[in-house]
């Protein structure tokens, strides 16, 4: 069997497919044992690639590009994750919202654990006319402390992951406005990459990692999440299982996992928002950036 270990920015219901993949067997029969790990803070991901610990880091597509020609040579090659599992949490009812009555306003949203909540939802008030400059922003302390306060009556929205924002409306005091995963639309949110370019030997290893992480993610399209809901207590501890389960069916029925292949539509949309940011100075080209042969059989297959 040959090691292919994950270091991950973090553990989340959105790299379901991983953890599927390893329970059900599917890596091993690709001859990988997969292993993973979690490493605080969250940039000594790019420390494991460095000296060899790990075969691939796990997070956003922003870090690759923000590095790219600039220090590291870090290489996209597959995608768990297809939507933002993020949601806007407000006071209103969601049948009140309106994304024209947030200029004035104030918007809580965690910046402690890398930027891609930040560069995200600044590119919907974007897609949606809105200077993001015309709002307040708080977002320099963590999302659970950011919670607290909010529910407590600071600002007037909350940007939070979904299954939180689950939580936190069933709790009362605050309604989900914005579900992402549902209107969010396409983007490359979590994707697998390696430091430098691939040879032939990576690029099978990688290939392979590509394809049970497709049966991962078919196993989950074929089923109902209340038929593995002990499996997600087992690997989400922390999280009621209602929670879990209702967040589980969003993300299957909201193409969340349907493909390791890097969407090229979704892709060149989050470069316009990273750009926007300003951690690029414009859009990279997806094959500039992206390595397309790991998953190259199943785009062929498709």
């Amino acid at each position: 069997m040959t090691p292919f270990h994950v270091t991950a920015t973090g553990h989340s219901l959105n790299y379901l497919p991983e953890y599927v993949a390893v329970d059900q067997g599917f890596f091993a029969d690709e001859d990988l044992t997969v292993t993973a790990s979690v490493p605080r803070p969250w940039d000594r991901v790019l420390d494991d690639l460095r000296d060899g610990t790990a075969s691939a880091a796990l997070g956003g597509i922003w870090v690759p590009s923000m590095y790219r020609d600039r220090a590291d040579h870090l290489v996209p090659f597959a995608q768990i994750a297809a939507r933002a599992p993020l949601a806007l949490l407000g006071r209103e009812a969601a049948a009140d919202f309106s994304w024209q009555a947030l200029p004035g306003k104030t918007v809580l949203m965690k910046g402690s654990n890398g930027a891609s909540v930040g560069l995200y939802f600044k590119m919907r008030l974007r897609e949606e006319g809105i200077d993001p400059g015309r709002i307040g922003f708080i977002q320099d302390l963590d999302g659970a402390m950011l919670s607290k306060l909010f529910l407590g009556g600071l600002g007037d929205y909350l940007v939070i992951d979904y299954p939180g924002a689950l939580r936190l409306a069933a709790a009362g005091g605050c309604h989900i406005v914005q579900a992402f995963p549902v209107q969010g639309g396409p983007i490359p949110w979590s994707v697998y990459y390696a430091l430098g370019p691939a040879d032939d030997g990576r690029v099978q290893q990688q290939a392979v990692f590509c394809r049970a992480l497709q049966r991962g993610m078919d196993w989950i399209q074929a089923r109902e999440p209340e038929s593995y809901g002990d499996f997600l207590t087992r690997i989400f501890p922390a999280l009621p299982v209602d929670i879990l389960l209702r967040a589980a069916r969003t993300y299957r029925e909201n193409a969340m996992w349907t493909t390791p292949l890097i969407d090229p539509e979704g892709y060149e949309r989050w470069q316009l928002g990273i750009a926007d940011g300003h951690l690029i100075s414009a859009p990279i080209p997806y094959e500039t950036l992206n390595d397309p042969r790991p998953t190259a059989a199943l785009r062929a297959a498709a």
